[in-house]
């Protein structure tokens, strides 16, 4: 049974060019999707899904547009849908096609030109931060510094101990680059 598409409230990095911000009003949307490609983990599952795609879709909670999406194998339109790309990517996975794959196909470049801008540090960032220029790379930098600067003095000052020297070794922080 589809259910009904409901719209999506704007936030503020909307407007990054080629960019579906997975966050949680976005999961909520996607969760049949997700739910979805994540069945195809199972052989038994992959199996039915290509015998009758369609029917199999049936199973989930999908809008229309999500059902078409997937029908077609249009990533970006699921990733817009709320689709999360490592759960999309299952699809392709059962469809045979790696992840470099998806990735050319999802940047309209061949896996070779893909895989040349990735090995070369991504895509440029010239282009490709908020079309409205709302948001320059500088105020982005400078309020989230600003909002680390307040919690982290905020924590500071409440975790301090009088008499007690602070350590001065670096904590070590995992960078979240994939």
């Amino acid at each position: 049974m589809a259910r009904k598409d409901t719209a999506r409230k704007e936030q503020e990095y909307d407007d990054i060019p080629g960019t579906f911000v997975f966050d949680a009003e976005r999961s909520r949307k996607g969760f049949g999707i997700n739910m979805f490609c994540m069945s195809l983990m199972k052989d038994e599952n992959r199996k039915a899904f290509k015998a009758n795609e369609p029917e199999y879709l049936k199973r989930f909670n999908l809008t229309p547009q999500q059902e078409e999406a997937i029908l077609k194998r249009d990533y970006n339109r699921m990733l817009e849908l709320g689709g999360n790309i490592y759960f999309t990517a299952k699809l392709g996975a059962t469809d045979g096609h790696s992840f470099r794959h998806l990735a050319a196909v999802m940047t309209s470049s061949t896996q070779d030109d893909y895989a040349a801008m990735m090995l070369a540090g991504g895509r440029s960032a010239d282009g490709n931060r908020s079309k409205t220029g709302r948001k320059t790379p500088s105020m982005l930098v400078g309020s989230a510094k600003k909002a680390s600067s307040q919690k982290s003095g905020a924590a500071k000052s409440s975790k301090a101990k009088p008499g007690k020297p602070k350590s001065k070794t670096p904590s070590k922080s995992r960078s979240n680059r994939g």
